[in-house]
């Protein structure tokens, strides 16, 4: 029976991408997805689906031995936004999921683990300028605050137990496939969207906070090239830096504007502008580009006209 791959979280914004991306290379039978429910019906109709409780250790544990699964993809959390609206909710989610699939690997039930760690991991007191792979985190949201502990204890397994468990701090992601999960960095999928559909947006972040983010395609092909690196070649088991560009709300006007000229933004900054402050605004991660070789291709104006592209023809379907 050949080993097959375990996405947890498949119908989330990467989760998603990730499930289609690896579907492609192996075939879908060999791609199990899983989910707490059917909410992306493509993902649920392209291949095997388990409705799974990543909190239940004994439900994991039946769907890998049901499938043979071997590697397991951990993408199921509650993101930042949401996770300030529900912090204890947010802090049992990300860590017992964590736990369950460290355990699986732990005991020998499955090999690899990749789990997504973010930006969220520094705080106010990091470096905002090139942040180094090594630097002071002190995260103030508990999304960052799960982020961080969870990178100690994918190292701590890595160490004690020598689980391979392999790791990408994610920027904000762009992606015109799924509409945004409560992340702080969701401004910059929304624009786009009401560029689309009402030549207008009114932005929860002020105009000049920069970020840095990432197109989607460059985040699901960071992942699948770690994950296919030889673990030699590894030096970070906490988790890498991984960057491509950062731009603020009001270049990602300039930029939509370019190709509709009317777009109007307006700038009303709510609770999300206090977490944005405490990230970073670049991203140092020469780690992940010497190790494995990582290097990004979409820039900003690539980004933006895939997306407005994408979307008006998804709005014409």
């Amino acid at each position: 029976m050949t080993s097959k791959t375990l996405i947890i979280g498949a119908c989330g914004q990467i989760g998603s991408e990730l499930t289609r991306a690896l579907r492609e290379i192996h075939g879908k039978d060999q791609v199990i997805a899983s989910d707490i429910k059917e909410s992306n019906p493509e993902i649920v109709a392209s291949g095997p689906f388990e409705i799974i409780d990543a909190k239940d250790y004994e439900e994991i544990k039946h769907c890998v031995e049901k499938y043979n699964v071997k590697t397991i993809y951990l993408m199921a959390a509650l993101l930042s936004a949401t996770g300030e609206k529900y912090p204890e909710k947010a802090w049992d989610l990300n860590m017992t999921t964590l736990f369950n699939v460290l355990n699986l690997a732990k005991n020998k039930v499955i090999e690899t683990v990749f789990w997504p760690s973010s930006i969220a991991v520094f705080g106010p007191s990091t470096p905002k300028s090139n942040t180094p792979q090594h630097t002071i985190m002190e995260p103030t949201t508990v999304y960052g605050i799960t982020k961080q502990v969870g990178e100690r204890w994918c190292e701590y397994y890595h160490k004690n137990y020598g689980v391979d468990v392999r790791s990408l701090r994610y920027p904000g992601i762009i992606s015109w496939r799924t509409k945004p999960g409560g992340g702080t960095t969701d401004y910059a999928v929304e624009i786009y969207h009401k560029a689309i559909e009402a030549g207008s947006y009114t932005c929860f972040l002020s105009e000049n906070t920069s970020l840095p983010m990432m197109y989607m395609d460059d985040a699901v092909q960071a992942t699948l090239q770690l994950m296919n690196a030889n673990s030699a070649d590894l030096s970070i088991w906490s988790s890498y830096n991984l960057a491509a560009i950062s731009f603020t709300p009001a270049e990602i006007a300039d930029s939509i504007k370019k190709i509709i000229p009317d777009f109007k933004v307006e700038y009303a900054p709510d609770f999300r502008q206090n977490i944005a402050d405490s990230w970073p605004n670049s991203i140092d991660d020469s780690l992940a580009r010497t190790d494995w070789n990582w290097s990004h291709t979409f820039n900003l104006d690539a980004i933006t006209q895939e997306m407005l592209q994408k979307l008006d023809k998804k709005a014409l379907i």
